[in-house]
């Protein structure tokens, strides 16, 4: 496969593409901001646009613009936030007819970190003693973690609002690794960090002398049945992590469809991602789940945690070409 098609129309589209990546990708705009980009395929030979299949990424609750009709396919991450959309827990108050075309491998998980100059034990002291914590987390409340937070706090009988209420404050950051996060961590101006994307700060946290906190089995049930999986890091995975830690996976960047999307199209799809593999940007930073090739979105994997069936034109994608499903 050519890197791009041949034909002036390609070029032109790759020209718009890199506008649009810079424009979203403007390290000043937040990330509640213009930073989704649709990928809209249809005809332009007439005085409107007439779209064919659109694709998007954007937060968990697009999964009703999927529902809806008003776009083919969206990803999104984790696996979990899909999870709650079908099951209709959570984030989503019905389920929805979704299901998954293609898995794109991530491996990550979720901490709960707090130093122990607090004393907390569990999530529930700071419930208890109403303590004034000075949490670090995503700048965006309609962020996936924002979510998975808010439903863990719920569980312990309090909230981030009812945490501010006495006296305790947030740190805010658009990624895991914002330089702000590390700086109060390395300054130790906050009490406790909640988020994924563990490469990128939970080695600094630990060595300043934060550590995770292990929920309870009756809330890891609990966020079990909303759709979050119970896992197990292993200790030394991070330097620093002295033993084994019971967490929440937050794997997976699943790209979604209805479940009545044609076969034909759901097929189509995958064979596009397997033809254009080379072009494709893989997330290898972790070195214990490297990307081992296109089979993987359709399995079962560490990286590809699947609670949602897969669609039928996908699946049979898979089959034809030797995989499991």
């Amino acid at each position: 496969m050519e890197p791009l098609p041949k034909g002036a129309n390609f070029i032109r589209a790759k020209f718009l593409w890199e506008i649009g990546l810079h424009i979203a990708g403007d390290p000043a705009e937040p990330y509640y901001g213009n930073r989704d980009i649709c990928i809209t395929v249809g005809s332009g030979s007439g005085e409107r646009y007439k779209p064919w299949l659109r694709m998007s990424s954007g937060s968990p609750i697009l999964a009703h613009a999927v529902a809806r009709g008003e776009l083919e396919a969206a990803i999104v991450n984790p696996s979990a936030l899909l999870t709650q959309a079908v099951r209709g827990r959570g984030l989503f108050k019905e389920p929805l007819p979704l299901c998954i075309v293609a898995n794109y491998p991530s491996w990550d998980r979720f901490v709960f970190a707090v130093h122990p100059r607090l004393g907390i034990k569990s999530l529930a002291d700071v419930s208890a003693k109403r303590i004034a914590l000075r949490l670090s987390t995503r700048e965006d409340p309609t962020h996936s973690t924002r979510s998975l937070i808010d439903q863990t706090l719920a569980l312990y009988g309090f909230s981030i609002a009812e945490l501010e209420r006495w006296g305790g404050s947030l740190q805010l950051n658009g990624g895991p690794g914002d330089a702000r996060r590390l700086q109060a961590m390395s300054e130790g101006s906050v009490d406790a960090i909640f988020d994924e994307g563990l490469a990128l700060w939970l080695e600094p946290a630990l060595a300043a002398g934060y550590r995770p906190l292990t929920l309870e089995p009756e809330i890891f049930r609990q966020l079990g049945e909303i759709g979050w999986r119970r896992v197990v890091m292993p200790k030394g995975i991070y330097r620093g992590l002295e033993a084994d830690h019971a967490c929440i996976d937050y794997s997976a960047w699943p790209l979604y469809a209805r479940t009545d999307l044609p076969e034909e199209l759901a097929y189509r799809i995958v064979d596009a991602i397997h033809a254009r593999e080379a072009e494709i940007v893989w997330e290898n930073f972790n070195q214990w789940a490297p990307y081992k090739g296109i089979g993987a979105l359709g399995e079962e994997t560490e990286a590809t945690p699947r609670d949602v069936p897969l669609h039928p034109g996908a699946a049979r994608w898979f089959r034809e070409h030797g995989f499991k499903v």
